[in-house]
C-alpha cells in the first residue's frame, strides 16, 4: 500500500518533532481526506437528481419520518448534519420547487410542520436507490468483517465525543 499523506504528514512530523504525539493526527488527517472524497463521490447522484447534498438529506430524512412525511424543524434539524441557518435555505430552495411545504403545527399554534410534497417523495424514492447503490460502491474495498468492524469503531469514536 503507498503512502497516503497522513502517513507522509506524521513521517515529517516524526522527523522535524519526534517527541510530538502524532498518531490522533495521523488518524484525523485520514478520516479528513475521507470526509472530503467521499462527498466528491456522493455529488454525481445527487446532482443526478437536481439535487445538492444537505437538500437530499432534508428530503431523505422526511421520508425516513413515515408517512404523512413531516417533521417540526426541530426535529429535522436535530436528524440531518446540517446548521440552523443551512437549514432554513435549504427549506427555502426546496419550497420553491415544490418539494416540500411548511404547515401549521396543530399542537403548537406559533410553530410549523415540514412536510413532502407527492413531487418531494418521488423525487427522494427515485434517488434514495441510486445513492445506496453508490455508497455501497464506494466502501466494495473492504471485506464485510472490515465493513462492519469501521462501523463499529466511528460509532464508538462518536459516542465517545462531546
Amino acid at each position: 500500500m503507498l503512502p497516503d499523506r497522513a502517513t507522509r504528514a506524521v513521517a515529517a512530523w516524526r522527523r522535524e518533532r519526534p517527541e510530538l504525539d502524532v498518531e490522533a493526527m495521523e488518524i484525523i488527517g485520514r478520516l479528513n481526506e475521507l470526509s472530503s472524497l467521499l462527498t466528491r463521490a456522493l455529488q454525481p447522484v445527487f446532482a443526478a437528481h437536481g439535487l445538492q447534498g444537505g437538500e437530499f438529506d432534508v428530503l431523505a430524512t422526511l421520508r425516513r419520518a413515515g408517512a404523512p412525511f413531516r417533521l417540526t424543524p426541530t426535529a429535522l434539524y436535530e436528524a440531518t448534519m446540517l446548521t440552523s441557518g443551512g437549514m432554513t435555505a435549504r427549506l427555502d430552495r426546496l419550497e420553491s420547487r415544490s418539494l416540500i411545504r411548511r404547515l401549521p403545527n396543530p399542537q403548537d399554534r406559533r410553530g410549523t410542520l415540514i412536510e413532502l410534497t407527492d413531487q418531494g417523495l418521488e423525487l427522494i424514492d427515485s434517488a434514495i436507490g441510486p445513492h445506496a447503490e453508490n455508497e455501497t460502491r464506494l466502501l466494495a474495498g473492504l471485506p464485510p468483517d472490515d465493513r462492519a468492524a469501521l462501523n463499529d469503531l466511528l460509532a464508538r469514536l462518536l459516542a465517545a465525543l462531546p
